[in-house]
């Protein structure tokens, strides 16, 4: 369904950040981008979905895929068009709407009356706390609820793919629990295929089916979710535990050394 063919993208004619990713996402699947911060794994997101020009960014050599039609060149409003939606680490809610006319905001390029209010009905049935909160302002909702509001935004714009950035960062256990058993009914019911950016490499692999380590712009490794958690080296350098269940220090281990295990 999407295909990334060795893509380099390059900031301001001079930062070079992606450096040939190759990766593809099935129709249907939950694959995740693991990697430690300044990897390029927002980056990566974003040249699929058309933000990089925001940034003074461009994909400068090979090609990215979706359905089998070029999108590397594309604008924002053609992802979306196509189905590709990105929820964007943040939150970036409007403040002074209400969770229902948030949500309803998502839904702006569509015309079928009848199936908004059905998505919108589903929402809810997805994110049980939104709806006690659909009257409330949104800038007074806490983190958790935000997050939960953004990513059913995205869904009433019915998308085919979804690109999730960081949904987990800073929410409590609880939210983080409940947001990403709701992803999984969404990919299960809706068959919406998913792309999951995450530090938390514990979460991105028991969620994902099938994962690529991000490292200096670079795609290190990769493999389906259940014989990554089982790698040693993602124990030690992700999951923080050494061969013998000891907790390790991520900033402890060198650079250099991380990198002649991948190669190796």
């Amino acid at each position: 369904m999407l295909k990334l063919n060795n893509i380099e993208v390059m900031y301001q004619g001079t930062i070079l950040v992606l450096k040939g990713v190759t990766m593809e996402v099935p129709e249907g699947a939950i694959v995740t981008l693991v990697g430690a911060n300044g990897a390029g794994k927002t980056t990566t997101l974003k040249a699929i979905s058309g933000l990089l020009a925001v940034e003074e960014g461009e994909v400068t050599d090979g090609s990215i895929e979706f359905n089998g039609q070029r999108i590397d060149h594309a604008e924002p409003s053609d992802t979306v068009r196509m189905g590709i939606l990105q929820v964007v680490e943040g939150r970036r809610v409007l403040e002074h709407l209400t969770v229902d006319q948030n949500l309803k905001v998502g839904s702006h390029l569509r015309h079928d009356t009848q199936g908004i209010k059905r998505d919108l009905a589903k929402v809810y049935e997805y994110f049980p706390t939104l709806t006690r909160l659909r009257n409330k302002v949104s800038g007074w909702l806490s983190g958790g609820e935000q997050q939960m509001m953004v990513i059913g935004r995205a869904l009433m714009a019915k998308p085919k793919m979804m690109l999730l950035d960081e949904p987990s960062l800073g929410l409590s256990p609880i939210s983080v629990k409940e947001i990403f058993h709701a992803l999984r009914l969404v990919n299960s019911e809706e068959k919406i295929s998913m792309l999951l950016v995450e530090q938390n490499a514990r979460i991105a692999l028991q969620f994902a089916q099938y994962g690529y380590v991000l490292e200096n712009g670079r795609v290190v490794l990769d493999g389906p979710s259940s014989k990554l958690r089982e790698n040693e080296d993602i124990k030690e350098f992700y999951l923080g535990l050494s061969r013998v269940g000891e907790r390790k220090s991520y900033k402890a281990i060198k650079h250099y050394k991380r990198r002649k295990r991948w190669l190796g």
